[in-house]
């Protein structure tokens, strides 16, 4: 029996399509199910006829792999991802290497990776982002873990990923134990808030401007030619001109409430962990809990009032105004982003190559977009950068938008549109650029009430002061607590 370069454990459509692309580069590939009709039936199926072999047990599948033996996980995060591990350990050689390819929370990655490596073996936990097209005709996969596993699985990684116009693989190693799972998460958030963003554009076009979708679908074919070329507005635009066998336009039918896996919810628990402010992704988080309160909202529209104005100005001149605050609030996402990979990094001792990962979400991940070529100039150029609204092409460009973006909000809070991801978007933009916020009376109230104690402009950080506010509060003050 001829032996296969990587194995595959899971059928879904996930797995399904990465089988069949790493076989279409040159692979042969086994597979297994937990149940087995699923591999038969792959195998009379989709499978049939090319270099793929299915396998019924474990114990079978193990024996079907070259040395390394590489297995690549595609079941459900969680305990399955555990049970499997539990399952193929003791099957293993030292030196092979076990792949989750699910969306795993990144802290159960770097469990994971120490307890694999304690038992001899290599462990890689890598994001794969594309969905089921990008699976089978090549994701962007953002490897992590072992750094001894990176050398036997770059050759398959690299070939089935997706490929920028200049030939370069949207993979290459980000990090230690639960990098790659971290980057995949904080890129799930800015999926999140890319998409919230798009909505809100819409809300403001569709009930704001009052446009049709055919008025809606031409206006994001013409900015898919610009700044905001990306496969979310892309999409868009066709779910906008898209209409079913009867000439009704599906989206008018489809229920306003949705849904969610949690790693939109994963990535602002990890911001605040880290004490980043990430602001607009944790927005498009509760925008789509408040989505889901349906019969609330219904209930509510019919009591509470809302300011009832309608737009009155040029209304090309306000599309214009949508694209350049959509354009600056996506900087400012990925500006949060960003942060929090920095901020994530020194506390996992992880040594993230920015630019290398903006180059990995060019192509194949759902978040693809020419915008990311400049993140990458951006972090090429310094790869210290700090934030990305300081590096030159960024800064210009939010600087250049921002009239546009403030008309934007306004005319929203006029008419009492909620577009909570494009608001929080400009507030952080103000925050950031503001040498003094209001954090001197906020330390002062806590000192009151908590004797939680402040630092003074005129001495040297580090140094805590304490007032007896009220001259009945004496000298004993609280410890300090910084995020």
């Amino acid at each position: 029996m001829s032996q296969a370069d990587i194995g595959v454990v899971g059928l879904a459509v996930m797995g399904e399509n990465l089988i069949l692309n790493m076989e279409s580069k040159g692979f042969t590939v086994a597979c297994f199910n937990r149940t087995t009709s699923k591999v038969d039936n792959f195998m009379i199926g989709r499978a049939k006829n090319k270099n793929i072999i299915g396998t019924h047990s474990i114990q079978e599948f193990v024996k079907s792999l070259k040395s390394p033996r590489k297995v690549m996980l595609m079941v459900k995060a969680g305990a399955a991802v555990d049970a499997f591990i539990e399952q193929v350990l003791p099957l293993l050689d030292d030196g092979d290497i076990i792949i989750d390819g699910g969306n795993s929370h990144f802290p159960d990655t770097i469990r994971r990776t120490e307890y694999v490596e304690s038992k001899g073996k290599l462990y890689i936990g890598t994001g794969v982002s594309g969905g089921e097209e990008g699976a089978l005709l090549g994701p962007s996969i953002m490897p992590g873990g072992s750094p001894a596993a990176w050398q036997y699985v770059k050759p398959i990684l690299q070939k089935i990923a997706a490929h920028t116009d200049d030939g370069s693989p949207c993979c290459d190693w980000v990090g230690e134990n639960g990098a790659g799972h971290f980057v995949k998460m904080v890129h799930n958030g800015i999926e999140y808030g890319d998409m919230q963003m798009i909505c809100e554009t819409y809300q403001m076009m569709k009930e704001g401007l009052g446009m049709t979708n055919q008025e809606m679908h031409e206006v994001l074919t013409e900015w898919n030619e610009g700044e905001l070329d990306s496969y979310l507005i892309e999409i868009t635009r066709d779910i906008l001109g898209y209409q079913d066998e009867q000439g009704n336009q599906t989206l008018e039918l489809i229920l306003d409430t949705a849904g969610q896996k949690g790693t939109g919810k994963w990535t602002a628990i990890a911001a605040l962990d880290v004490g980043q402010p990430l602001t607009l992704i944790g927005e498009a988080v509760f925008a789509r809990c408040l989505s889901a309160i349906k019969d609330e909202r219904v209930e509510a529209s019919r009591h509470l009032l809302g300011p009832g104005a309608t737009f009155d100005g040029d209304k090309q001149s306000f599309i214009n105004d949508l694209r350049q605050a959509l354009y600056a609030s996506k900087i400012v996402s990925y500006a949060q982003g960003y942060q929090l990979m920095r901020a994530a990094a020194q506390e996992h001792n992880w040594n993230l190559n920015y630019g290398g990962i903006a180059l990995m979400w060019r192509g194949g991940c759902i978040i693809r977009s020419a915008f990311l070529g400049k993140i990458k100039e951006a972090f090429d150029k310094n790869p210290s950068l700090v934030n990305l609204l300081l590096d030159p092409f960024f800064k210009d460009a939010v600087v250049n938008a921002q009239a546009a973006w403030r008309r934007v909000v306004v005319q929203a809070v006029k008419m009492g549109i909620p577009i909570p991801a494009i608001c929080s978007a400009l507030a952080f933009y103000d925050g950031y650029r503001h040498e003094r916020l209001p954090a001197n009376l906020l330390q002062a109230q806590r000192d009151y009430f908590g004797a939680h104690t402040y630092e003074r402009i005129d001495k040297p950080r580090g140094e805590f002061f304490h007032t007896n506010w009220t001259g009945r509060g004496g000298d004993t003050a609280s410890s300090t607590y910084t995020v």
